[in-house]
C-alpha cells in the first residue's frame, strides 16, 4: 500500500504548447505545482498533486504522466472543461501566452480531496498562475491559511508570469506572510515588482515575512539563503549544461527534500542540496529530475558560505 503524502502541491498542471519550427509544435505535461511534486516523488518523499485537469488528451496526458511519477492521484481532479495551454511560441527566449478561459484547473474543488487527506501532510506547496486565476486563487490562498493553522508547513514559489500584474500584489503579499519557504529568482523580483532594482525587490520582500526563509537563485552564480539576519551563499558546481528547463523547481525540491529527510542537518546542507538539485537539472533536455546519486555526487562539490 503506498504512504499516504508527506508533501502536496497545489496550483496548476498544463500543457506547454512548444513551437518546433513552421506549423510544427509539440504538447509537453508542465505547470510549475504540478512539477515540483513530481521532483519531490522522484526524490523519494510520498507527494501529490492538488490541482484540476480537463477530461481530453491533453488531460490524459497528465494523469499519466503523474501515475508514472508514483503521486497520489487521489489529489487530482478531473473536469469536463477545456484544457489549461501554455502557447510557446517562440522559445530563444522564451516567449509564450496562455489559453484557459473557464479551464479545468479553475474548477478545482476543496471538498473533493480525500478524507482526512491533512494527517500525515507536513509540507505544501503553492505557487504559479495558479495564484492569478480567479476563483482558483482566493480558494487556494484559503487553504494556504487553513494549513497553516494546523501546524503545516508553507512553501511558496511566485514563479512570475505576465499575468501577475499589480492585481496580484495582495496575494503575493498574504502568500509571503503565510510560508515558512519561500524560492524566488531575480526574474521573480524584476516582474513582482516592476523594477530593474532587483536587490531593492528583495529587500521590499524580506520585510514582508521576517522570520520566514527566502531561497534566493540566481542561475549559474548559485544561490543564497536568507533567515532571519543571516545569509548563506552557494556556489554551484562546474557542469556542462544541456539546458535549464526545470532547474527552479529542482532546486526547490532538494531544499525542502533535505529539510524533511534531516531538518537537523542544518541551514547550509539544505542549501547544498538545492544548488546540487538544481544543477542536476541542467544535465539533461527537459525538466527531468535527477537521480538522488547524482545529486549526492554534486553536493559534494557545492561551495557554501556562511552564516555570514
Amino acid at each position: 500500500m503506498r504512504a499516504r503524502p508527506e508533501f502536496v502541491s497545489f496550483g496548476e498542471a498544463l500543457t506547454d504548447m512548444i513551437r518546433l519550427g513552421g506549423d510544427r509544435w509539440a504538447s509537453v505535461p508542465g505547470g510549475a505545482p504540478w512539477n515540483v511534486a513530481r521532483v519531490m516523488a522522484s526524490f523519494g518523499i510520498p507527494s501529490a498533486f492538488g490541482g484540476a485537469v480537463s477530461q481530453d488528451c491533453f488531460g490524459e496526458a497528465l494523469w499519466q504522466a503523474s501515475e508514472a511519477a508514483q503521486l497520489d492521484l487521489r489529489f487530482m481532479q478531473r473536469r469536463e472543461k477545456s484544457p489549461l495551454l501554455a502557447i510557446v511560441h517562440e522559445t530563444h527566449p522564451p516567449q509564450y501566452f496562455f489559453v484557459g478561459d473557464d479551464s479545468a484547473d479553475l474548477h478545482f474543488q476543496l471538498d473533493a480531496l480525500p478524507e482526512d487527506w491533512e494527517q500525515d501532510v507536513r509540507w505544501a506547496h503553492f505557487g504559479g498562475i495558479s495564484l492569478a486565476r480567479e476563483p482558483l486563487a482566493s480558494r487556494l490562498v484559503q487553504l494556504a491559511e487553513h494549513l497553516k493553522a494546523g501546524g503545516v508547513k508553507i512553501s511558496y514559489d511566485p514563479n512570475f508570469r505576465a499575468a501577475m500584474t499589480e492585481a496580484y500584489d495582495p496575494v503575493l503579499s498574504r502568500m509571503t506572510e503565510i510560508a515558512d519557504l519561500i524560492k524566488v529568482s531575480e526574474e521573480d523580483l524584476r516582474g513582482l515588482f516592476r523594477t530593474a532594482d532587483e536587490e531593492a525587490a528583495f529587500g521590499r520582500l524580506l520585510a514582508m515575512s521576517p522570520a520566514a526563509a527566502f531561497l534566493y537563485t540566481r542561475g549559474s552564480e548559485g544561490a543564497s539563503l536568507h533567515v532571519g539576519s543571516q545569509i548563506w551563499r552557494a556556489r554551484p558546481p562546474q557542469i556542462e549544461v544541456v539546458d535549464t528547463v526545470g532547474a527552479g523547481d529542482c532546486s526547490l525540491g532538494g531544499f525542502l527534500t533535505s529539510l524533511m529527510r534531516t531538518p537537523e542537518a542544518g541551514w547550509s546542507a539544505h542549501l547544498r542540496a538545492s544548488v546540487a538539485a538544481g544543477a542536476g537539472a541542467c544535465l539533461s533536455a527537459g525538466a527531468t529530475p535527477p537521480t538522488s546519486d547524482v545529486v549526492t555526487q554534486l553536493a559534494a562539490t557545492v561551495v557554501v558560505q556562511g552564516p555570514l
